[in-house]
């Protein structure tokens, strides 16, 4: 179990240097405010109706770095700051979202296999350790029979919670790269936004990036104690 919380914190540094990294680009960005005063919801239902789409709502939601697209009501949810905001920031987090929006539009494939697996993941996610555990606690690792299929089990759960993570990376590249594609397109940002806005989103994308890197790499510990042997 050593090497697994070694493990473990060496994830957990990780992200937190990703998402602090990600708060203090979005609190920098959110001082470059937008020559054109538009708000983030104003920006969200302009790229919104240039794409299109004219059955998808603009939402404020509570909390902060909450905004999220919800395929199963059509609706953009933007943090209030985001939301109410007229800056750099705010234009980058609501051209991302209506990113996914324009993305669920045109059934781009990543995000219909990633909302397939929703379903999946929310059930097995939470199990899956425990499973692997319990499996490596009645023998799994010295080849007996009960314990290593239970193991093999948690180990299954465990590899669509990673798939999950990795399908996640090229909807969030993507969502990013059409909100700044039409940020320049439509000149809704001079070049200093641009640069800001799109500082933004990379620092976002990487939160996912570790995320998705923790989950190989805690799938691949696993699967060694149980194929493996435990060495610890």
């Amino acid at each position: 179990m050593t090497g697994y919380y070694i493990l473990l914190g060496a994830i957990s540094i990780f992200s937190w240097l990703a998402s602090s990294q990600l708060k203090r680009k979005f609190k920098k960005y959110s001082q470059i405010q937008l020559r054109n005063g538009m708000s983030g919801a104003e920006i969200a239902e302009k790229m919104l109706k240039d794409n299109g789409i004219f059955d998808v709502e603009v939402i404020s939601t509570r909390g902060q770095l909450t905004d999220h697209y919800n395929p199963q009501n059509k609706t953009v949810n933007l943090s209030e700051v985001v939301y109410n905001e007229r800056n750099a920031a705010a234009a980058a987090v609501a051209a991302h979202e209506c990113g996914h929006a324009v993305q669920h539009a045109t059934a781009y494939s990543y995000l219909t296999i990633r909302s397939k697996l929703v379903p999946i993941v929310s059930v097995t996610s939470n199990m899956s350790q425990y499973l692997v555990f319990g499996g490596l606690a009645l023998g799994a690792a010295a080849g007996l029979g009960l314990g290593w299929w239970v193991a093999v089990a948690g180990l299954g759960m465990m590899a669509f919670a990673t798939l999950f993570s990795v399908i996640t990376l090229p909807v969030e590249y993507d969502a990013s790269n059409r909100a700044l594609a039409w940020l320049k397109a439509k000149n809704i940002v001079t070049p200093e936004e641009y640069a800001g806005s799109k500082d933004a989103l990379k620092w976002a994308a990487r939160t996912y990036l570790v995320a998705a890197i923790g989950s190989i790499a805690s799938l691949l510990y696993w699967a060694m104690q149980v194929f493996g042997g435990n060495k610890n």
